[in-house]
């Protein structure tokens, strides 16, 4: 089978935009694979992704608008540099961006902001509201209030003799005539109707400008010790070093009352590990591993603007409490990036031909994101959504699962290819508004050229059909209730890596 002539063909089992556009924020797929070549060796890379996410408003929305392209382009960079320090002991870096998101709505849709429609909740549930407080408020007075309210209203000075004489005449009329009550009483509850409306016009100019957007990246350097036993079995296992910031800007009725809210999450680090079991049998072009990467945990500062922080004041007295407490308080806010399980496998099928397959677990499930102040604001609007214990801005429903198979053939001595096909289950239906894809099948073409036996320059591009997805507010999440739903959207993947022996 000729398989000592095979390297060349092996290394195509990890060509450039693997993962690209996987489910939730997974990224790179956070490839092993250079570790795990034979010798010394350093690699660098670069991905590119060009998606088209577009849809159009649905669910609960009051409008079916068409939804543009929401979905950035973006590019993320890995290196990496293994060495084997003796037959028995090797060492590596790894440097890649495993976690990311990057999106920015546009046009007139319920994610970008509209002044002169968007309200601070739903009109249904605000015309509630706004009908509740105003008949609660004129009930709760009496007779004596009414009639004060009215005879202010028409400029009488209650203070004065002659005021007090127009009150106590006019309480008389009120309390037995229906005209002059009926006639009272409208003229009090119209001036309740227009400051509560007054209070809502109020509120509904604090929402904010612009339109919806997100950018979150990560960045990990793995450290990885590796002990081999013999010429089979590779043991490894190391720290993981990462960081993590991103911005956020909610805008548009989707929203309701967090249309303005931005947040800020400066850059802040965690440190985890990895380990993992390799076996090879080079003879046959065999190798397999299995590599387990834990959770690692961030606790970020972050800047929240919430500018309609006042509206809670439309849910009562506890409403504005609420909202000088929020106002006041400050916290951290604990973001957990995932653990995972990577299994890749590939083996000499013929001569000079590779076949390989790798599958990726994510545990997504266990993910989300509260910001702190969103959190508590979360919470006392709750039990209007039906979520008395508040809501996450960010979460899903199920992990993640992924695979990757493919065939790469040595064709000259200089260069080789490979095909491949790969599938991604996504993270659970509906799906945040911030990344509303459920999943993807993918095909890859992959071509290297080696100049020389010791380094070589490879390309890879994937296209995607992504899956259809029901997108869902924080409030919404782990409920049916959605506000947009994406359709018929692909992506194009491309990459470039370098590898060198030494």
């Amino acid at each position: 089978m000729k398989l000592k002539h095979l390297t060349t063909a092996m290394i195509l089992a990890s060509l450039p935009a693997t993962g690209a556009f996987a489910a939730a924020l997974d990224r790179s797929g956070q490839s092993m694979s250079a570790f795990l070549q034979p010798g010394n060796y350093f690699e660098a890379g670069i991905s590119f992704l060009d998606p088209n996410v577009s849809g159009q408003e649905a669910g609960t929305s009051e409008t079916r608008r068409n939804i543009g392209d929401m979905a950035e382009d973006y590019y993320f960079p890995n290196g990496a540099i293994k060495l084997q320090l003796t037959d028995n002991f090797s060492f590596g870096l790894l440097y890649d961006q495993p976690f990311g998101a990057k999106a920015e709505y546009s046009g007139n849709n319920v994610f970008v902001s509209n002044p002169a429609t968007d309200t601070i909740l739903p009109a249904e549930r605000l015309n509630a509201i706004r009908d509740n407080t105003i008949n609660t408020t004129f009930n709760a007075l009496s007779s004596e209030q009414r009639v004060g309210l009215a005879l202010q209203a028409q400029g009488v000075d209650l203070s004065t003799p002659q005021g007090q004489v127009i009150y106590q005449n006019t309480l008389i009329g009120y309390n037995n005539s229906a005209t002059v009550k009926n006639q009272i009483d409208t003229g009090v509850k119209q001036g309740i109707t227009n400051k509560v409306d007054a209070g809502i016009d109020a509120v509904n100019n604090t929402l904010g400008k612009g339109n919806t957007k997100v950018e979150v990246d990560t960045q990990n350097l793995s450290m990885v010790f590796g002990f081999q036993p013999n010429q089979n079995w590779n043991i490894y296992g190391g720290p993981v070093y990462q960081t993590v910031k991103g911005n956020v800007s909610l805008r548009g009725q989707a929203y309701s009352l967090y249309n303005g809210y931005d947040a800020n999450i400066k850059e802040t680090s965690g440190v985890g590990w990895l380990a993992g079991l390799a076996f090879q049998i080079p003879e046959i072009a065999l190798k397999a591993s299995l590599t387990y990467r834990s959770e690692i945990d961030h606790d970020v500062n972050i800047n929240e603007n919430i500018p309609t922080l006042p509206a809670l004041a439309l849910l009562g007295a506890s409403g504005a409490a609420a909202a000088q407490n929020i106002a006041a308080a400050s916290g951290k806010t604990k973001i957990t990036t995932p653990q995972s399980v990577n299994l890749d496998f590939q083996t000499g099928i013929m001569a000079n031909t590779v076949a390989f397959a790798n599958i990726r677990w994510v545990n997504w499930k266990d993910f989300s994101i509260q910001p702190y102040k969103f959190g508590l604001i979360s919470e006392a609007i709750g039990p209007l959504v039906n979520r008395p214990n508040g809501f996450n801005l960010v979460q899903y429903s199920d992990d993640q699962w992924s695979a990757n198979v493919g065939v790469g053939r040595k064709l000259t001595e200089k260069w080789a290819g490979n095909v491949s096909v790969g599938w991604d289950s996504g993270s659970g239906n509906p799906v945040t508004t911030l990344g509303p894809t459920e999943g993807y099948w993918n095909v890859g073409l992959g071509v290297q050229f080696s100049p020389a036996p010791n380094y070589f320059i490879a390309g890879g591009v994937k296209y995607f059909w992504l899956g259809d997805a029901k997108a869902q507010t924080g409030a919404q999440a782990g409920g049916g209730e959605y506000v947009a739903e994406f359709k018929d959207n692909d992506a194009l993947a491309y990459g470039l890596k370098i590898g060198y022996r030494f």
